[in-house]
């Protein structure tokens, strides 16, 4: 929230991570998290771990699916990391993790 001594805005951008609790995706699901929360630390306001069954494991930026497993198998951190930034952080370099596709980081 902003306030008249502070003028620069906010980030208010939430990440859901839901995993399947009978496939005991939780570690997972958390070490996804956390590659978030660290990578993005200045642009999300939360990153939140819901419990789901049959075999869900669905990553959502303020409400959008951007990674589903049933679609897209299971991720490799730096492609959610990229799926992120493009809805968080436009533009950004994510340095060695844009490497891999080929991009410059210059």
């Amino acid at each position: 929230m902003n306030t008249p001594a502070d003028p620069t805005p906010t980030p208010d951008h939430r990440v859901q991570i839901e995993y399947c609790t009978q496939c005991r995706w939780l570690p997972r699901a958390a070490w996804l998290a956390q590659e978030l929360l660290t990578t993005f630390e200045s642009e999300l306001t939360e990153v939140a771990l819901k419990p789901g069954t049959g075999g869900v494991l669905v990553v959502r930026v303020d409400g959008d699916v951007v990674w589903d497993r049933r679609e897209h198998g299971f991720p490799e951190p730096t492609a959610v990391k990229r799926l992120v930034r493009d809805r968080v952080a436009p533009g950004r370099t994510l340095g060695h993790s844009d490497r891999s596709t080929g991009q410059s980081t210059d």
